[in-house]
C-alpha cells in the first residue's frame, strides 16, 4: 500500500531485497515476474504507471517507467511463452471502462 516492493525467499520471513518508495508512495495494485526472463518483474501502481525492474541491469531502481495516461488501469497480467526464445513479452492492461490493451516490452527485457 505504500509503494514498497520486497523480494522474499520462501524459507525466511525477512526480505532478501527491499525497494522503498519505488512508486513515490503510490500503492502497487499488480506485480508479476516476466515469463520469459527470470530477472525481470513489472509492477502497476494506482496511478496507472508501469515499472520494469531488471535485476541484472540495476538492482536498486526500476530500469523503466511508463505512464498510461489515457484511462485508469485497474490491473495487469503478462503474456509470454517461457519455452520459446523468441523474446516476446506482452503486458495485458485492463482499463476501468472494461477495455483491454496489449503492449509489448522491449526485447532487451524479454529475451531469456
Amino acid at each position: 500500500s505504500d509503494g514498497s516492493v520486497r523480494l522474499h525467499q520462501m524459507t525466511s520471513e525477512y526480505p532478501l531485497m527491499q525497494w522503498n518508495d519505488s512508486t513515490k508512495g503510490q500503492p502497487i495494485i499488480a506485480l508479476q515476474w516476466a515469463l520469459t526472463r527470470s530477472a525481470v518483474f513489472l509492477a502497476l501502481d494506482a496511478s496507472s504507471n508501469i515499472y520494469i525492474w531488471d535485476l541484472l541491469e540495476n538492482d536498486l531502481f526500476p530500469v523503466a517507467k511508463q505512464a498510461i495516461p489515457s484511462e485508469k488501469v485497474v490491473t495487469m497480467t503478462l503474456l509470454g511463452e517461457p519455452e520459446k526464445a523468441n523474446g516476446l513479452l506482452g503486458i495485458v492492461l485492463a482499463k476501468e471502462s472494461g477495455q483491454i490493451d496489449i503492449q509489448y516490452v522491449k526485447k532487451k527485457w524479454a529475451l531469456p
